[in-house]
């Protein structure tokens, strides 16, 4: 098994850092993120730090773990623990021998990459704020408040008093809106009506989940599921979910009583998966920083988005 850090750097136009092989590696002429193996007695920010000074000669001065995940080639095993770099000093340039480009996010795919690229340019493409709308919300309340929500992400219309009709009729209204301030909305009803709505996707109760067969939307909109449990999740990767969220983390307002996994269990259930992880369950935007320490891609919450 071999331990591997590397980096995803940004630069000023939200373009990523991406490198190319050079003769005489493995899979050479492949693309990739730059970093290298973790030496012993190195932690995965400290290996990163040196990888990109050595490969790219830059210093890294702000990182945050972004996802790490297990991938198995047929003749080894490698844990890729992934960091987005945010700030760094100095301009990039080749000290190994290898190309390296600035490339969109939603460019990558055109590209000859390394398979493990392909679960980093999801994480990179889904934001850290993953927000439900409160019990019995109404549309005038959310209207209200999608200006205060983080811009850029993702709103579930979870809305157990509407029938199917009146709730596809209210997803179509607020598409527009939720536009404007930057956030994609996430629907729990029939599968169709995502695509008849021009919401950005679909999310899969637990028990929903356990009904599916197959894959209920395009890989061109997004599949989420509510997971409690590692049944839940081999669930979700296999019928192809973009992303999961996991909880409850810690007990709720809602559910005082209610068993949550905590920190540890729920770490230990995210695992190695590639496949991102949000953290749901006594958590908001506080907790965003911690969340990601533990492997999660953002965290999902009700409350905590709309205490004004």
């Amino acid at each position: 098994m071999i331990q591997v850090a590397c980096g995803v750097l940004v630069n000023a136009g939200g373009e990523v850092l991406i490198a190319q092989r050079p003769e005489g590696k493995i899979a050479a002429g492949k693309w990739e993120f730059p970093g290298g193996k973790i030496e012993a007695g190195e932690s995965p920010l400290q290996a990163l730090v040196r990888e990109l000074h050595e490969e790219l000669g830059v210093e890294v001065r702000a990182a945050r773990r972004l996802l790490r995940f297990r991938h198995e080639y047929a003749d080894r095993i490698v844990i890729l623990d992934t960091w987005l770099v945010h700030r760094f000093d100095g301009e990039p340039h080749s000290r190994e021998r290898q190309l390296f480009d600035w490339v969109p996010v939603e460019r990558l795919h055109l590209l000859d990459t390394l398979p493990t690229v392909a679960p980093i340019a999801l994480a990179l493409r889904l934001p850290q704020h993953y927000v439900f709308t409160p019990p019995n919300a109404d549309e005038a309340l959310i209207r209200a408040g999608l200006p205060r929500l983080p811009r850029g992400s993702l709103l579930r219309l979870r809305i157990a008093a509407l029938d199917d009709q009146a709730y596809a009729d209210l997803a179509t209204r607020l598409r527009q809106p939720a536009q404007a301030c930057g956030i994609g909305l996430m629907l729990d009803r029939q599968p169709h009506h995502v695509a008849e709505t021009g919401a950005a996707g679909w999310h899969a109760t637990e028990r929903a989940l356990r009904h599916c067969r197959v894959r209920p939307v395009g890989k061109a909109l997004w599949f989420a599921a509510s997971v409690h449990d590692a049944a839940g999740m081999d669930t979700a990767r296999r019928l192809g979910a973009d992303f999961t969220v996991l909880g409850s983390v810690l007990p709720t307002a809602s559910h005082p009583q209610g068993h949550a996994l905590g920190w540890e269990r729920w770490q230990q259930l995210r695992g190695e998966s590639p496949q991102p992880v949000y953290a749901i369950g006594g958590v908001g935007p506080q907790q965003l920083e911690l969340a990601q320490e533990y492997g999660a891609q953002g965290v999902a919450g009700i409350r905590a988005y709309w205490q004004d």
